[in-house]
């Protein structure tokens, strides 16, 4: 056999690696004239490979092989380090929780922008709405519109909230100027008296008005070119009386300590006998949320025959109460001792009046009173009592002014009238015992609440039915 001159080829200095290509297991060798990659099949892998695979044993194929193994110098061998996995996954696991912080604070500066923004936006719209509104408010006060000024002047001024507004943009002059209305215009008379009410006239009558009313009490709708209004017909007016939020025992009925009843709760705990109510007189009202708006009234009141109250003064001249012959009374003013005269059992200041003696008052009913939530009583020749509430401030009626109230009293026959407390106070109650409303026993709000409103105000004083006990 003829030799090779084949050099000789150092051993190889790395492990076997995978073929990615083929997926076969190849030993590469770096050393020598040019790199050897040979592949590992089954023939091969038969075989022992030679020294620079195997040094530690012979080649059996000289032919093949005439490699002859060098002299191993371990020292000067390089050291084969392996990667540590454990090491890789920690720094893996270190660089994927760096990504993590990093995102979480990318995360909330991205959100406080967004947080930033917003606030932003809803100043610059708080801001503009302000301003339009100020320039339209403006706008209407001191423009060429008188009547518009004066309208939307009494509707601001009957509102706790808003009464200012008008003095604002005009000055307190102008604005008391608007609000005194016309003095040309002729006023009833002071007091009522002069035409003769039948108190007993329909408790007696046999008129099929009240054969579906078992508990004398009729309610209707009414609706008006700007607002619903809701009308209680009350048969027996000696049933209606004149209710404290607190028992009278002597001395003040009220303390500002104590705070006013909302109605239902009255009905419910107070006078559970009641079977209907409305709000009644004026009361302290400083435009808070405090527990002192609605525990006293303002102005003259009598309950059971007692002027239970006289300090204060009612916003509007005005007084209405029952005699004890069950008559209304209306009048421009009203004083205890007057009212003790008179023989008034139950009553309160408020106005203005509305009809005296079946005359009609011009000068409230030609005053731009505003549209606001409104309460009114008045009595028909009959006896017959009439409660008005009117819906305000809300998107399908946004209430009305002293002269619908008198077109509605008139309508329904009254005789004398007077409007009571109005806006947020106005708040109409019927106990259904016959379930005309839902269930049997309930007491239910007859009116609607004014917008934004989700209960009745606080207050002192109620017009209540209350049926007397032999009946």
């Amino acid at each position: 056999m003829t030799e090779k001159n084949i050099p000789i080829v150092p051993e190889a200095d790395f492990p076997p690696q995978e073929d990615i290509l083929n997926n076969e297991p190849v030993f590469h060798i770096p050393h020598g004239p040019a790199n050897i990659d040979i592949p590992m099949d089954d023939s091969t892998q038969s075989k022992e490979l030679p020294h620079f695979f195997a040094p530690e044993e012979a080649v059996e194929d000289p032919d093949l092989f005439l490699f002859q193994q060098p002299e191993r110098n371990t020292a000067t061998m390089p050291e084969l380090v392996l990667p540590n996995h454990d090491d890789t996954s920690a720094s893996e696991n270190t660089r994927v929780k760096g990504k993590r912080r990093r995102s979480r604070r990318d995360i909330r500066v991205i959100v406080n922008r967004w947080v930033l923004r917003v606030v932003l936006v809803l100043l610059v719209t708080v801001s503009l709405v302000i301003g339009a509104a100020y320039v339209l408010l403006d706008s209407i006060f001191n423009g060429p519109y008188p009547a518009a000024c004066e309208k939307l002047t009494m509707s601001l001024a009957k509102s706790s909230g808003t009464w200012w507004i008008p003095a604002f943009f005009m000055g307190e002059e102008r604005a008391a100027q608007i609000m005194a209305g016309d003095e040309t215009l002729v006023e009833p008379p002071e007091i009522s008296g002069k035409v003769e009410i039948d108190s007993s006239g329909a408790l007696n009558s046999d008129s099929d008005e009240w054969k579906n009313y078992p508990d004398g009490i009729r309610i209707e709708t009414y609706q008006g070119e700007t607002y619903t209004a809701h009308i209680m017909i009350v048969r027996d007016p000696s049933s209606v009386k004149l209710v404290t939020s607190y028992p009278y025992s002597g001395g003040d009925a009220f303390s500002t300590s104590l705070g006013g009843q909302r109605i239902t709760h009255m009905m419910e705990i107070h006078v559970p006998e009641a079977i209907a109510g409305i709000n009644a007189g004026a009361f302290y009202d400083n435009g808070t949320s405090d527990l002192i708006v609605g525990s006293v009234p303002q102005g003259l009141v009598i309950s059971n025959g007692e002027a239970v109250w006289q300090k204060g003064t009612a916003p509007f001249e005005g007084f209405v109460g029952f005699n004890d012959n069950h008559q209304l009374v209306v009048a421009s003013s009203m004083t205890a001792a007057r009212a003790k005269e008179l023989k008034i059992r139950d009553g309160c200041e408020f106005g203005p009046v509305l009809i005296v003696d079946g005359v009609v008052n011009e000068k409230a009913y030609n005053n731009e009173s505003g549209f606001n939530p409104r309460t009114a009583i008045g009595q028909r020749a009959d006896g017959a009592v009439i409660m008005v509430c009117i819906d305000g401030r809300q998107m399908g009626s946004i209430g009305g002014n002293f002269a619908d109230i008198i077109d509605i009293m008139v309508e329904y026959g009254a005789v004398n009238a007077c409007n009571l407390d109005g806006g947020s106070s106005s708040v109409m109650m019927y106990r259904d015992q016959y379930g005309r409303y839902g269930d049997a026993g309930n007491v239910v709000m007859i009116n609607s609440y004014s917008l934004l409103q989700e209960q009745p105000r606080r207050m002192p004083t109620f017009f209540m039915v209350i049926p007397n006990s032999e009946g």
